[in-house]
This record gives structure tokens, sequence and C-alpha cells, in this order.
């Protein structure tokens, strides 16, 4: 017997039965990217390690030690994308996209991570992506976040806190990261071995440990909140007001920060009390320094990103109610010509009737067990055709829902006596 061959470690299927949880999420993502304006943006999957190096950071767990990073035949250095971010900085920049315009970009898609994995994170695993380039002060800001608490309300999405904080610019957060570094230099035999890492390249990132010997030492550091520009603190002053006035409530936490250092200014993220440890649904923030660094002009820009898994989690633990697209008809048929003509008959029916959803049982079968498939499949209504049905010119409609029933009905009254029956 062939040996079967198991799949990737963290690279889950996603199969017929979770599908509708994924559709109902990208719909509605789409559906409210629509009502603000935001188009769509296709990236590749594969980039230049380099580009991940450069925007991300090199102290970083994803630089670190999660990226898929490989030599092609030609010995160039390329990565899985981890994040989409960068990607999409890239290919805005590439495609002259940035040149006193302004745009709102969204995209979805894989990542990959090689993250121990767990539920609800995964190795390869989906993101949604907005981001918007241009447009420098707090309304964008606020849009962002805006957009994302309509997008948790067409979800039917409760149960989230949405938490904000100011990182300042790259100047005041140099002053800031000094400070830190001084700060746990006096503590680094408290240090974990990734904590005296991140010391030398990025002490912010300390603030992210999730070692729970290391959170009255962190509780304890100074706050960048005293380290704020003039110009950031006014900013962030007029993002509170936009959601004051929008209604949207939000918790000022001022330990959250962005692991990724191309962030400044906004960051924020939606939490939920629903999913246990794993409790981050969606983060983003203003980046308006990566378009610089990856070598275009200097643009201000701003976005987030979503963890679809997570959110298919989190509407599950909330019985988020959703319903499968399941066939409207069952075509069952008997005979040696039906099979043939009924093909023909449900092509005939889906042009007259666009809507409809319609799945023929094929490769035969007794009635019993055509009628087994037919209930199994979910469709409201089977039609039978068979050779009486063919002589006649006629199909045989029974209901396979409620009180049942059924009746003979002529080929020119289908679509009307379907149309009845299930609605258009």
């Amino acid at each position: 017997m062939t040996q079967t061959i198991a799949p990737l470690r963290g690279m889950n299927d996603v199969l017929p039965e979770e599908a509708p949880w994924w559709q109902l999420i990208e719909a509605a993502a789409r559906r409210v990217f629509a009502r603000y304006g935001y188009r769509e943006i296709r990236v590749p999957i594969l980039e230049r390690t380099s580009l991940f190096k450069r925007a991300i950071g090199e102290y970083t767990d994803i630089v670190e030690k999660e990226m898929f990073t490989f030599e092609d035949r030609d010995g160039d250095s390329l990565t899985l994308r981890p994040e989409a971010t960068a990607a999409i900085v890239r290919a805005a920049i590439s495609n002259g996209m940035l040149h006193n315009q302004r745009h709102r970009l969204f995209t979805m898609g894989p990542m990959f991570r090689g993250e121990r994995p767990q539920k609800g994170r995964y190795r390869q695993f989906y993101q949604i992506d907005a981001e918007a380039f241009g447009y420098d002060g707090p309304d964008i800001d606020a849009e962002l976040i805006l957009l994302s608490a309509r997008l948790w309300g067409e979800l039917g999405i409760s149960r989230v806190t949405l938490e904000i904080n100011s990182l300042g610019t790259v100047e005041s957060r140099t002053v800031y990261r000094d400070a830190l570094r001084e700060y746990f230099s006096a503590h680094e035999g408290s240090l974990d071995a990734d904590s005296r890492r991140r010391l030398v390249g990025n002490p912010l990132r300390i603030l992210d440990s999730k070692n729970p010997a290391l959170a009255e030492l962190i509780a304890a550091a100074p706050t960048l909140e005293d380290f704020l520009d003039v110009q950031s603190r006014e900013h962030f002053e007029g993002l509170k007001m936009r959601l004051d006035m929008a209604g949207v409530p939000y918790v000022v936490n001022r330990r959250l920060v962005r692991g990724l250092d191309y962030y400044s200014r906004t960051v924020f993220e939606w939490t939920t009390d629903a999913l246990g440890s794993q409790n981050a649904i969606c983060s983003g923030g203003r980046y308006d320094g990566l378009v610089g660094l990856l070598g275009g002009s200097p643009t201000p820009a701003i976005g987030w990103a979503l963890g679809v898994e997570r959110i298919v989690l989190l509407m599950q633990a909330l019985e988020v109610p959703v319903s499968a697209e399941v066939p409207h008809v069952y075509l069952v048929m008997s005979g040696s010509e039906a099979p043939a003509y009924g093909l023909g008959l449900a092509e005939k029916l889906r042009s007259q009737l666009p809507w409809i959803r319609i799945e023929s049982d094929l490769g035969g079968g007794s009635f019993k067990a055509q009628f087994k498939r037919a209930d199994r499949s979910g469709a409201a209504v089977a039609l039978v055709l068979g050779p009486d049905e063919l002589a006649k010119g006629a199909v045989v409609l029974k209901l396979l829902r409620g009180a049942g029933g059924q009746d003979e009905c002529s080929l020119p009254d289908l679509p009307a006596r379907l149309t009845a029956l299930v609605g258009g």
C-alpha cells in the first residue's frame, strides 16, 4: 500500500464545511472597502529578502526566526511574504503610484511565518490588509479605525475593544529608545535571553515580551508618553476627538507598541476576551517613514491587518450564524437517456434563472441512493427526470423540506414554478 503524504505542519486545509465562514468574511470586507473608496491591489507572495529585512528590521522575531527564506537558482535570496504592507509599498513604488497621488488600497491573501503553530496562529495564514498613502493628519487614522469597526458590525462581531497609542516620530522614539536602553541595562541581570538581545538592537521590543517574569519590570519602565513631541501629541488628540465624535469607544494603552520598526505616531489594536490568550484580532498603525526607507519619496501612510483564521474562531465562539450556499435544486435522473438530457435542462435553467443553484446527481444509482444525496445536499426541491417524464416533456417536482409533497410540472412552466418555490 502506498504511503500517504502528510500535510506540512502549520499549513492548514480549509475544508468545504469551513469555507462559508471565510466567504462571509471576505464578502463583507469587500462590501465595506467599496463603501469607503478602497480599491484592491494584489501583490506576489514571493519577494526579495532584502525588502523585509529593510522594512521590518533586523532585530525582530519575524526576520530573525520566522521568515521562510531560500536561494533561487541564480543565488538570489527570496522570502515568502510574512506580511503584506512592505510588499504593497514596494508595488506602489515600483509602479510609480506615489508621485503626488493618494491611494486607499486593500488586499487579501496568504502570509507565511515559521512560528510554532497553535490555535488561530499558523505558518500559512490569511490576512486582510487595508493601506492608505498620501494622507497626513489624523483623519485617515480615524477612517481606517471606523472602517474596521463597521466591518465588525457587518460580521455581527461583539466583545471587542479598541486600544490606541502614539509612538511619536522617529526622532522622539529614538530619545525614548535611549531611555529604555538605560533603564533595562540597569536591570540586565533580570532579562531573559531574547530581551538582552533586543536591548542592543531595539529595546522597544522588550515591551512586547510575553514572559510573565518580566511583567513587573516592564510595568515600571519609562512610558513613551513622556517623550512625545508636540506634533505627535496634537495628532493623537485629533484622533481621539474624531473617534469620540463618531461614537467609537477606545482605551488608551501606553504599553501598546508595534513589533515592526516602520511604525510611527498612531498605533491601534482590536482585542477580544472571547479567544483566550490569542486576543488580538486586528492591528495597525501609521508608518510615515517606510516609503522613504524603501527608496520612494517620503509619503505619509497608514494601514491595518486582520487574521482571517482568528476572525473565524471569534465568530464561532460568539455563535454568529453563517449559512452555506447549498443548492436550490437537486436533479435526480434515471434511465439511459435522462443524464444527457438532464445536463442540458440544468444548463437551460441556469441561463433562464441566473440566480439558481442546481446540483445534478451524476454517475447513476438507485432512486433511493440519489434521494439520500439530494437530502444531504440541503436542496429545497428535487427535480426527478426519468423515461416517463422524458416522454411527456415534464419533470416531477418533489419538495425535500417542510411538509414535502410532489407533483408533475411541464418543462415550459418549470422556471416559473421554481421561482415560486425557492425565490430569486
